[in-house]
């Protein structure tokens, strides 16, 4: 029986990997989770806890060993990411990386639960980045959110007149896909998961695109109360909020357009509607 653990070169990590090692797979049960598009994910169970162990086996090739020092630097500073053990790479040359293993998605929202989602992700817009010595990257907003864009010049022209309105503030730490499926809960607590879109990036889209994605997937009731738990906090205007919203919803429509997104009647529905009710936006795009 082939050893996963014992089978990675580990660049970093803690204690936790060596005694995974010393148990052997005999000792350990593995259990498949539901994987992405970039990797695949596995539980690992021992006697007294469980891990997470993430293989980026697929086309996706990011910077794990960023994600692991970010992990690092939020999970010090008492932020709600999982905590990291070890990164390295396997017999395949693929990263690998194992943190801890929180939960499982979200499946029931409410008022109180969205108003706690917001708060999480406006604290991780305030963490300090002189932990990380300069080492997050700062990407071209489309070209790094927007892939193919050329491709659909409606939206291009459209989103660089958009783009060019704002005053772009790249300059703290963002999770770039906050969305349901990438948050666990586990009595009571949640965790944010998958930093590969880590990076210096505005708050402001980062705020709308979780927005975006609740008021379709969820419904435009609960995106409207998520939305509010921003403006409570006096930081943002509803008009700032309402231009990002349109530049995020930009990009579901070209992630939607190359078959990357998961697509119901009912999405399909209310994004048609955020199309008609926005003064950014129009309903031929879809």
């Amino acid at each position: 029986m082939t050893d996963p653990m014992r089978e990675i070169n580990w660049l970093a990590k803690c204690d936790e990997i060596d005694s995974l090692i010393e148990q052997g797979s005999s000792s350990l049960t593995y259990i498949p989770l539901d994987s992405g598009l970039e990797a695949e994910v596995t539980k690992i169970c021992t006697d007294e806890t469980s891990f997470v162990l993430k293989v980026w086996n697929k086309t996706s090739k990011p910077d794990v060993k960023l994600q692991y020092k970010l992990l690092e630097v939020l999970y010090d500073q008492g932020l709600s990411v999982s905590q990291p053990f070890g990164w390295g790479v396997d017999k395949n040359n693929n990263q690998v990386l194992l943190t801890s293993f929180d939960g499982t998605p979200i499946h029931k929202l409410n008022s109180s639960k969205l108003t706690q989602l917001a708060k999480i992700l406006m604290n991780i817009h305030k963490v300090s980045l002189e932990d990380l010595n300069g080492a997050l990257p700062k990407h071209d907003f489309i070209r790094y959110f927007y892939p193919g864009i050329e491709e659909h010049l409606d939206i291009k022209n459209l989103l660089v007149q958009l783009v060019e309105s704002t005053v772009m503030k790249q300059e703290c730490i963002i999770h770039g896909d906050f969305n349901l499926g990438n948050i666990l809960e586990a009595e009571g607590k949640y965790t944010i998961i998958d930093w590969t879109n880590g990076q210096l990036g505005d708050p402001r889209y980062d705020i709308a695109w979780s927005i975006v994605l609740i008021r379709i997937y969820v419904g435009e009731k609960q995106g409207s109360i998520y939305r509010s738990a921003y403006l409570s906090e006096n930081v943002y205007t509803k008009e700032e909020l309402e231009l990002f919203e349109a530049i995020a919803c930009l990009r579901w429509i070209i992630l939607h357009r190359n078959g990357y997104l998961p697509k119901t009647d009912s999405s399909t529905r209310r994004v048609k509607s955020i199309l008609k009710s926005s003064v950014h936006l129009n309903e031929n795009l879809l």
